[in-house]
C-alpha cells in the first residue's frame, strides 16, 4: 500500500513555521537528508564538503530573501539536524553543481535530472469554468516517502499550499490569491556559467505574492543557475484567469501560451524563440519528453469546454510508451536510480483545492487538501 501524503500546517514567524515544520516531519525530513547525503558520498564527498557548498551558496540565499534562512534554521531546530543539510533539501541541484567548482560538476555529472509533466486547462476549456492546474513530478521513487504538503497561514500575504519534499520551502502550490504553481526540468548549454537563486526559494516567493504580476516578475527576472520551467497559473472565483508557461534559462525568460485553451509542457524547450538561442541539451535525458505533452493534449482535446479534473487525472495517468509514458511506474533508469512518476498534483487554485496520489502508476487513491485552516486531509478514488 502507498502511504498518502501528510499535511502540516504552518503558523507565526518564518522560525517559528520552520520549528512547527521540523517537529512535524523530523522522519521524513532525515529520510531525505540520508538519501541525498549517501548520493552525495557515492561521488567522494563528506560531510565538510556539504558544509563548505553550503557556505559558498549561502550569501546568494540569504541576498534574495534573509527570511527564508530564518524558516530553514527553525527547520534544522525542529527536526535536531544541521542547518547545512536543511540549506542542500532546499538548494541540492545548485549546490552540487556550483558554477565555481567544475570538479565537482564533473564528479556528480550522473546526477538523473527530475521528468514532469504539467498542464494548465483555461477556464474556456473547463466544464465550470475554472482553471484546473496539473502535474506529474517524476523523480526518485524513494521521494514518495518524503514528500509534505504545507498549509502556510500567513499574516504578512496569502495562505500557501505547497507540495514539496520535507524540509523544503515550496515545490508545486496555489494560495489564496489564485495562483498556482508547477515547475519541470529544462536543460540548455546556458546552464551553471552563474550563480543563481535556488528554485525551492524563487518558486516560494511566487507563491507569496497576492498579485499575478509580481508573481510572475519572481519568475522572469530572477536569475537562475541552470534552465527551468516554471508553470504559472492565476484565476478568480468569478472564473477571470490567465496561465502562461515560462521556459528559463539561467539568465533569460521566454514565454509559451495557451492553445485551444490548454497549456501542455513537458521537458524540452518549445519556444521558437528560445531554441533559436540556445541549445536544448536535456532531450538526451529525456527522449519521452517529446511526446508526453503531446499524449496529454491529445487526449484532452476531445473534451475541450467540457474538461473535468478526471479528464486531467485520466490523461496524467496515461501508460503509452511505458515505462517512458506520462505516468511512469518505478524503474532503475541508466545511472542506476529508482525514477518514477512520485506524485500526482492536480490544483483548483481559485477553489484552494489541490489532490494529490503518491506513485501513481502504482496507486490511484488521492488525498484532498484545501487551503481552509484546521480542515483534515480527505481520502478520494480516481474515477
Amino acid at each position: 500500500m502507498v502511504e498518502p501524503c501528510p499535511l502540516i500546517d504552518l503558523s507565526g514567524t518564518p522560525h517559528a513555521r520552520g520549528v512547527q515544520h521540523g517537529r512535524a516531519a523530523t522522519l521524513r525530513i532525515r529520510k531525505g537528508i540520508a538519501h541525498y547525503t549517501a548520493q552525495i558520498a557515492r561521488s567522494g564527498l563528506g560531510e565538510q564538503d556539504i558544509v563548505g557548498l553550503v557556505r559558498d551558496y549561502l550569501p546568494i540565499m540569504e541576498a534574495f530573501d534573509p527570511l527564508y534562512i530564518e524558516e530553514m534554521q527553525g527547520i534544522a531546530q525542529g527536526a535536531d539536524v544541521p542547518f547545512e543539510h536543511i540549506a542542500l533539501l532546499n538548494a541540492r541541484t545548485e549546490i552540487l553543481k556550483l558554477a565555481e567548482r567544475p570538479d565537482l560538476r564533473a564528479r556528480l555529472a550522473e546526477n538523473a535530472p527530475d521528468g514532469c509533466t504539467g498542464v494548465v486547462v483555461m477556464p474556456t476549456a473547463s466544464a465550470d469554468r475554472h482553471i484546473i492546474h496539473a502535474q506529474n513530478w517524476d523523480w526518485k521513487a524513494e521521494c514518495a516517502e518524503t514528500a509534505v504538503v504545507l498549509r502556510i497561514r500567513r499574516d504578512d500575504g496569502p495562505d500557501i499550499l505547497t507540495f514539496t519534499e520535507a524540509g523544503g520551502l515550496a515545490r508545486s502550490g496555489l494560495n489564496a490569491a489564485g495562483i498556482g504553481l508547477t515547475a519541470n526540468y529544462l536543460q540548455s548549454d546556458r546552464d551553471y556559467r552563474q550563480v543563481g537563486v535556488p528554485l525551492a526559494l524563487i518558486r516560494r516567493k511566487v507563491l507569496e505574492q497576492s498579485a499575478p504580476a509580481l508573481a510572475m516578475r519572481a519568475v522572469y527576472v530572477t536569475a537562475k543557475s541552470a534552465a527551468n520551467n516554471m508553470m504559472l497559473s492565476a484565476s478568480t472565483p468569478s472564473g477571470q484567469a490567465v496561465a502562461i508557461d515560462f521556459e528559463c534559462a539561467p539568465d533569460e525568460t521566454f514565454q509559451v501560451h495557451p492553445e485551444a485553451g490548454l497549456l501542455v509542457h513537458a521537458n524540452h524547450f518549445v519556444s521558437p524563440v528560445a531554441l533559436s538561442k540556445l541549445r536544448d541539451t536535456g532531450v538526451a535525458s529525456t527522449p519521452c519528453s517529446l511526446y508526453r505533452d503531446l499524449r496529454v493534449r491529445d487526449l484532452l482535446l476531445p473534451h475541450a469546454g467540457a474538461v473535468t479534473p478526471d479528464h486531467v487525472k485520466a490523461a496524467l495517468f496515461d501508460n503509452f510508451g511505458t515505462p517512458f509514458s506520462v505516468c511512469r511506474p518505478p524503474r532503475l533508469n541508466d545511472t542506476d536510480n529508482l525514477s518514477a512518476s512520485v506524485a500526482m498534483i492536480v490544483m483548483q487554485p481559485s477553489r484552494g483545492i489541490m489532490e494529490v496520489a503518491m506513485l501513481p502508476a502504482l496507486n490511484r487513491r488521492f488525498t484532498r487538501f484545501t487551503l481552509e485552516h484546521g480542515a483534515p486531509a480527505l481520502q478520494v478514488a480516481a474515477e
